[in-house]
């Protein structure tokens, strides 16, 4: 435990955008690792491998399960550092509003941000254009999410927020990103030069190199 590596070990708990899974990440959890740090990728519901179908997954608590059922099981001692992409930026809203002692850190990834003042739906509301674009039918829920509470300060509002800027995202452009990180009174901000929507795959060094300096900060 005392060794100097379990000092700097980070555990990144990284969350695909709609339409993806876990997969997203097949560039970035090696990299990540072979830099010491645990990493856990997932499926929301009807994601990726996961077999649940779209039509049996009523709300957007039932999409984000996987998720909630992960950060329930992190021991009360450990946070981890909570990555989410795209339009997995309200999930993780979700499981740092659920969970705020468990997360050290949110990390939104060219990804919607939710706020304190308006429905988790807003900013969603304000690109569904965009949103239609990149969805499996359903797995938006912007019924379910207009009709919650707001996120809580004591929730997701304690805990602290960063938002990694793709400057070539054609599909959240750079304005928008913008606009989301003053909405949401974001903490921190890092720009990652020439990433597209899919940093991940574009940038995956510079995603990696950008997510080990958050995490040295809050984490």
């Amino acid at each position: 435990m005392g060794t100097e590596n379990s000092v700097v070990r980070k555990h990144y708990v990284l969350v695909h955008g709609a339409c993806h899974g876990a997969w997203s990440w097949y560039k970035v959890k090696p990299r990540l690792e072979s830099a010491g740090h645990q990493v856990t990728v997932l499926d929301l519901a009807a994601s990726g491998t996961n077999m649940k179908k779209i039509e049996d997954v009523d709300t957007f608590s039932q999409y984000s399960e996987p998720l909630l059922q992960l950060l329930a099981t992190i021991p009360p001692n450990e946070k981890v550092v909570l990555v989410g992409h795209s339009l997995g930026g309200p999930n993780i809203a979700l499981a740092m509003d659920i969970f705020p002692q468990k997360v050290a850190v949110g990390v939104f990834l060219a990804a919607f941000v939710p706020d304190l003042e308006h429905k988790p739906s807003y900013v969603i509301e304000k690109d569904l254009e965009l949103a239609k674009t990149l969805i499996r039918p359903g797995s938006l829920f912007p019924e379910d999410l207009s009709q919650r509470k707001n996120f809580s300060k004591e929730g997701y509002g304690s805990v602290p927020r960063a938002f990694i800027v793709c400057t070539d995202d054609l599909g959240i452009p750079l304005k928008f990103q913008l606009w989301m990180i003053e909405n949401a009174g974001i903490n921190d901000m890092l720009e990652i030069n020439g990433a597209d929507h899919m940093a991940m795959l574009s940038k995956p060094q510079e995603l990696c190199d950008s997510l080990q300096q958050i995490a040295l900060k809050y984490a």
